[in-house]
């Protein structure tokens, strides 16, 4: 199943020295049967990017506990055999049974430098947003509006040499 994981550019850098990703709380994102149900119509290839958005967002929480972030979302697509759906978390929600080591990752995706301003100011409002705030649904809607630039897992040293 491929699977979309939440992560930071030090989330990234981990991987790259350790072999394997570790998702926090073993959370992820699928294409699951409760996610196609909670659509009228979408391809398959419309619904996994539904979950890749789902991952992008969660990335947000993840730069806004960090402590010194760095503003730039990034989800690890992996094709993973063994998870568990969590429908009565999300209708994208997955749990992982351990670790994504790094031949298992499909590709990366992390926002570009413009971004960074937007992805900040996203992370700070994404529990208001949650909860309905207009003001902050638009400012996470800027962030949003930022398509996830696609490396290949074997770009991953090039790539943080950039950041």
């Amino acid at each position: 199943m491929r699977v979309y994981l939440p992560g930071t550019i030090a989330m990234l850098r981990d991987l790259e020295t350790a072999g394997e990703f570790r998702a926090r709380s073993g959370t992820g994102f699928a294409l699951t049967p409760a996610l196609r149900e909670s659509y009228a119509s979408g391809s398959d290839e419309e619904l996994e990017y539904a979950a890749l958005l789902d991952a992008a967002r969660a990335s947000l929480r993840l730069i806004a506990a960090e402590e010194k972030p760095e503003p730039r979302r990034v989800v690890i697509s992996a094709d993973i055999d063994e998870v568990t759906q969590r429908p009565d978390l999300d209708a994208a929600v997955v749990r992982l049974a351990g670790p994504v080591k790094i031949a298992e990752v499909a590709a990366i995706h992390v926002d570009a430098a413009e971004a960074a301003e937007s992805v900040l100011a996203a992370a700070a409002v994404i529990d208001q947003a949650d909860l309905g705030d207009p003001d902050a649904e638009f400012t996470l809607g800027d962030a949003e509006d930022h398509e996830l630039a696609w490396y290949a897992p074997q770009e991953l040293p090039f790539l943080l040499e950039l950041l």
